[in-house]
């Protein structure tokens, strides 16, 4: 039963970050949290993610909005260390019941039309929100999904941007957690037997980005975000 799960888990997933750039954080961890420890779950998420970003790096090089990449990135140099001190000294149910209720009040808000501007501020506050949760939770992708939905990002410029964010965030994260919280053989195990999978979803994604248009792309990128925050909330509140 564990195995089916797993495979269901890395697929569905690796068709969601291929074809929209941000769903395998957010589908991948609550549900792999479910097979392994907090600190396996968030590392084999890093590793696969980081696996995901390379191999589509030549395909969405055009897509990429590098000043956007660069303030993110910015960000997130302080970000990444304020995640992990979080991760190992502060209450995770805490951190996930305040972060929950923020994802649902914010789509709720783009649901109805809520709207904001992109500037170099924001560019780089929104990049520090994704590395602290990066190697917090191991979830980097709603800040920036909040944060492009709400400045109208076409589709292109979102995966591609994110994608390419994610290459350097993912790698950076992933020496952050080895040094601070450890590894172990689990992990690379786990992330070894998930790459044909991986590979599978990156085809499969890359077929279904090519027949979704912007409205469509919007509505499911509503459906994640609602889906983690409910998610988050749920699981800090131990309902589970």
């Amino acid at each position: 039963m564990e195995i089916t799960l797993f495979i269901i888990i890395i697929l569905i997933a690796s068709v969601l970050q291929t074809s929209t750039g941000f769903g395998f954080s957010i589908l991948a961890t609550p549900f792999l949290l479910l097979l392994f420890e907090p600190n396996e779950a968030i590392q084999i998420n890093l590793i696969l993610s980081l696996i995901i970003s390379i191999s589509l790096l030549r395909k969405i090089r055009k897509d990429i909005d590098y000043g956007i990449l660069r303030r993110f990135s910015v960000g997130s140099i302080i970000g990444l260390p304020v995640g992990i001190i979080t991760f190992l000294l502060i209450d995770i149910n805490r951190l996930k019941l305040g972060i929950s209720l923020i994802i649902i009040g914010l789509t709720f808000m783009l649901i109805f039309k809520f709207r904001i501007n992109q500037n170099t501020n924001r560019d780089i506050f929104v990049g520090g929100l994704s590395g602290s949760l990066t190697t917090s939770i191991g979830m980097p992708g709603p800040p920036l999904l909040l944060y492009f939905s709400g400045t109208d990002t076409q589709k292109e410029k979102l995966r591609g941007t994110t994608l390419a964010f994610y290459l350097y965030i993912y790698f950076i994260s992933i020496i952050i957690q080895v040094i601070f919280a450890g590894t172990n053989k689990t992990i690379w195990i786990s992330s070894l037997w998930a790459l044909p999978l991986v590979f599978v979803g990156l085809y499969l994604g890359q077929l279904l980005f090519k027949r979704i248009n912007q409205h469509v792309f919007r509505i499911f990128t509503y459906i994640l975000l609602l889906f983690t925050g409910f998610y988050l909330l749920i699981d800090s509140l131990g309902l589970f």
